[in-house]
């Protein structure tokens, strides 16, 4: 999983769709949860993914 904080527009999709994996910075940002990101991800985490309309999260 790839977490491109450069391209996030602080939409907050991942952060809704799956708050274990992701959280925001006090810019809007997203942060992975870098211990808990499951390689290949989970469902929920997959959906995050796809959610993204920055295509920030691959």
């Amino acid at each position: 999983m790839i977490v491109d904080r450069d391209r996030c527009i602080g939409a907050a999709l991942c952060v809704l769709t799956a708050p274990r994996y992701f959280d925001q910075d006090d810019d809007g940002r997203v942060l992975a949860r870098a211990a808990d990101l499951p390689e290949p991800p989970e469902d929920v985490a997959a959906l995050a993914i796809r959610l993204c309309p920055s295509g920030a999260l691959r």
